[in-house]
């Protein structure tokens, strides 16, 4: 089977958010099942740190990061990245493939490649990863309609199938837009071996001496408004104020500039000395965050299904999560608390768990095995083959 993956944004690329890290884990696990894989990439947010318009073998997978051009803020932080060299690329080469998967709307990559996937009679998948969510229309929505209305649309109704991440985001994506588009749900995994690396000697601590003997909260994600912070500094706030033995860890790359906001909000606060910002984390310290800290909190305003919680569930931390993370397991298998956007609500959810460590044993347990046995990219990658597949059988036989 040959596959195109197509995306805006590819590794090492994370600090622009998890898109870049889930895409690539995936097509490293395709690739290793046998699955040709091509994938079709800007060098949006690398500076130089790939070579541009040339194909490189990267972890069994042959990439592409085609120069980009920022040409102005439709829709997204990113902008509209246009690509001479990539709209060239798919043109000449799209009759190469079985089958071509979009990752995320909203950019010039994904457009481009369904115009000529409908022009050449290529099957294609779009994987929407959470941008179709009523919250995220609404956000910049006299910018997103006009788009949706122009273009979007028509991608996601032509596509050969739509890919969910959770049965959640399907049901809400169905009821925000009318698509009518056949889909699949198929989550994203964890790569372990990151994590079962870690040597016992090594301490979180031991770099961060101010989290010596406190209670770690750890956030793990891009510092955007998305992600519910203005939430957790609020809730942090009304914790700190009752007990000094916690410590709110915040790490993840700075998006748009957002950061600057939160950290303003915890100075007023007056809670500087209780919270440490890391940057962007990787390889053994982004491990020790995950096996160190005691408690993983996400309050997103809008989450299809995150990386970084099932790593925490992996390492064993309970999870607090918004009610809108899109994530029902959580409650099935007690892995963690599901609370609304609500900054009481989130605090009293801490301080039950920083109390109970029984509990934040159990829950860290049960969130293990829900991943061990659901989100392995071993079981995962098996699944979306098998929905490649039918896919390129049925569009052959229309053909026929």
């Amino acid at each position: 089977m040959k596959l195109l993956s197509v995306t805006p944004l590819y590794w090492p690329a994370v600090h622009l958010g998890g898109l870049a890290v889930s895409v690539n884990s995936l097509n490293k696990a395709l690739a290793k099942k046998g699955v040709n894989v091509t994938v079709y990439t800007s060098n949006t947010g690398l500076n130089g740190k790939t070579p541009v318009n040339q194909e490189i073998n990267f972890d069994g997978i042959n990439v592409t990061y085609f120069r980009a051009s920022y040409l102005f803020d439709f829709v997204g932080d990113t902008g509209w990245q246009f690509s001479g060299e990539m709209t060239k690329a798919i043109k000449r080469t799209i009759k190469n493939f079985d089958i071509v998967h979009i990752n995320g709307i909203w950019s010039y990559p994904a457009a481009v490649t369904a115009h000529y996937c409908r022009k050449y009679e290529k099957p294609y998948v779009i994987s929407p990863h959470g941008m179709l969510f009523a919250y995220t229309l609404a956000r910049k929505a006299w910018k997103k309609w006009p788009y949706y209305t122009a273009l979007t649309k028509r991608d996601l109704r032509n596509a050969s199938a739509l890919h969910f991440l959770t049965d959640s985001e399907k049901s809400k994506v169905h009821q925000s837009i009318s698509i009518g588009t056949r889909s699949f749900i198929v989550p994203v995994g964890v790569e372990t071996s990151e994590f079962d690396q870690l040597s016992s000697e090594d301490n979180l601590r031991d770099r961060y001496p101010q989290l010596k003997d406190k209670k770690i909260i750890l956030f793990f994600g891009r510092i955007s408004w998305k992600k519910g912070l203005d939430i957790l500094v609020a809730a942090f706030n009304k914790l700190v104020k009752s007990r000094k033995d916690v410590h709110l860890l915040i790490a993840g790359p700075d998006e748009g500039g957002y950061s600057k906001k939160i950290k303003k909000l915890i100075e007023d606060n007056g809670i500087s000395e209780h919270v440490t910002f890391t940057g962007a984390l990787m390889g053994k310290e982004k491990a020790e965050a995950f096996k160190k800290s005691d408690i993983f909190v996400l309050p997103s305003y809008s989450e299809a299904l995150s990386t970084s919680m099932l790593e925490a569930m992996y390492c064993g931390l309970p999870v607090i999560v918004s009610d809108q993370s899109d994530f029902p397991e959580i409650i099935q298998y007690n892995a963690g608390k599901v609370i609304p956007c609500d900054n009481n609500f989130l605090a009293r959810a801490m301080e039950e768990l920083i109390d109970d460590k029984e509990q934040r044993i159990r829950m860290g347990e049960n969130g293990r095995r829900l991943v061990i046995e659901k989100f392995t990219w071993d079981n995962i990658t098996e699944e979306m083959i098998k929905n490649y597949r039918r896919i390129i059988q049925e569009h052959r036989k229309q053909l026929s």
